[in-house]
């Protein structure tokens, strides 16, 4: 009864957090929606977007997060592009890690909404079995479509809100994937990676890949057995 009573309460600060930032969120792209700065952003203007931006960072990385949400939200924005401003912004490395935090955080607020606001009303949209998938294996699953996007970012994010997966396996793969598929991105406009790209570069990405994939598998499956092991002694002791 107790147990039930604060998964309850637990439900409901999630839902107002959400409802909150959903509402912060929604406010601030009224504001933007005329804004010259807002549609250099979807006209791909990177030079006036830098000539405003670069004397208050501050300024630019909360514009950057805001933009990343939408990307994740609606994928009106090509994510290049996304990368490619933060790049311009911050500097290769800055840039890089800004575009994987916020894109790692936009996908977690996007899921959370869906599951917490919006779920009545999209799942009537989502085919049942793309939910079953996601649900048999959820890292899995979400770690192939960030690093594979053959599907869009969004899509990935509504169905982990629409399904029963833990945010554990969507965060975590999300963030592989993403750190991953990023990487790879941000060196085209930082001129590392084009059609003359040497062979042996290439390699070393393709091993560092599956390198990375193979670490981070091996760490999220030891934690998964954690978890298993305390359910299982909870379950005795009962």
């Amino acid at each position: 009864m107790i147990e039930t009573k604060k998964k309850e309460r637990s439900r409901l600060r999630r839902a107002l957090i959400t409802g909150i930032v959903l509402l912060v969120i929604l406010t601030v792209l009224c504001i933007l929606r005329d804004s010259p700065l807002f549609n250099a952003v979807l006209d791909g203007n990177v030079r006036y977007i830098r000539s405003i931006l670069e004397g208050n960072m501050l300024y630019a990385y909360l514009f950057m997060l805001l933009i990343m949400i939408i990307q994740n939200s609606f994928t009106i924005i090509p994510l290049i592009l996304v990368i490619t401003i933060n790049l311009a912004l911050f500097g290769f490395l800055q840039g890089f890690l800004w575009s994987w935090f916020t894109s790692v955080a936009a996908a977690y607020i996007i899921c959370v909404c869906v599951r917490f606001i919006f779920k009545n009303k999209v799942i009537k949209c989502f085919n049942p079995e793309h939910i079953e998938k996601i649900e048999q294996n959820a890292f899995k699953y979400v770690f192939q479509a960030r690093v594979f996007p053959f599907v869009p970012t969004s899509f990935i994010n509504i169905l982990a809100g629409l399904s029963s997966v833990h945010y554990k396996p969507f965060v975590f793969a999300t963030a592989l994937g993403n750190f991953i598929y990023f990487f790879v991105l941000a060196l085209i406009p930082a001129g590392l990676l084009s059609a003359d790209i040497n062979l042996y570069m290439l390699a070393v990405l393709v091993i560092f890949i599956f390198g990375l994939y193979y670490v981070f598998k091996r760490i999220y499956k030891g934690h998964k057995n954690q978890i298993l092991i305390k359910i299982k002694k909870i379950k005795d002791s009962l």
